[in-house]
């Protein structure tokens, strides 16, 4: 997904296997990477009514959730690392996200709780979706607009497309990277 061809852990190839805590941080990384929101952001034409620090500050979360949709959707349910890779993704945006309130705190003096901000967005996407059983299937039709409308931007076509567009990206890149990598056995004790 990154077109600046910045080699990450999700876009390097490799034969080696990894183990599942080492996915988990591969996707953390990714989800958290800022180049793609960058480039999805100077994509925007200049002349626009969007308020672009909340259109990249949405696009964040976006990105984050969608890795999570992204392992959820590709991933088999009778896949043995399914529930461990999802677990263990999470546990990680939630070290995070401790991390950037702690960093918000201490540099604005503003508290928040970002994996909150996180959960309350997750549950706006999702109840959207359910709100429109017809497009469940099609989740791209939902994201757009569900994204323009927390970016204060309903209905705007520019907002639509960026969400749209930061969905299906994210999601193609995952896919590609979990159909790429072996991981090791995971041993049960």
């Amino acid at each position: 997904m990154n077109a600046s061809k910045k080699e990450t852990p999700i876009t390097k190839q490799t034969d080696e296997k990894i183990s599942v805590e080492q996915l988990a941080r591969n996707l953390a990384g990714f989800a958290i990477d800022r180049t793609d929101l960058g480039e999805l952001m100077a994509a925007l034409p200049r002349e626009n009514k969007l308020n672009v620090t909340t259109v990249e500050y949405e696009l964040g979360i976006l990105k984050i959730l969608s890795v999570g949709w992204a392992i959820a959707f590709y991933m088999a349910a009778s896949d043995k690392n399914k529930a461990p890779l999802t677990e263990t993704y999470w546990e990680m945006i939630r070290e995070i996200s401790q991390n950037i309130s702690t960093l918000t705190e201490t540099t604005t003096g503003t508290r928040i709780d970002y994996f909150n901000i996180l959960k309350e967005r997750l549950e706006t996407y999702v109840s959207r979706m359910q709100d429109n059983p017809d497009q469940a299937s099609e989740p791209t039709a939902v994201m757009g607009p569900v994204f323009a409308q927390v970016c204060n931007s309903p209905g705007d076509p520019m907002a639509i497309l960026t969400g749209t567009k930061m969905f299906t990206l994210t999601l193609g890149a995952v896919k590609e990277y979990l159909a790429a990598v072996t991981l090791e056995d995971i041993t049960i004790h």
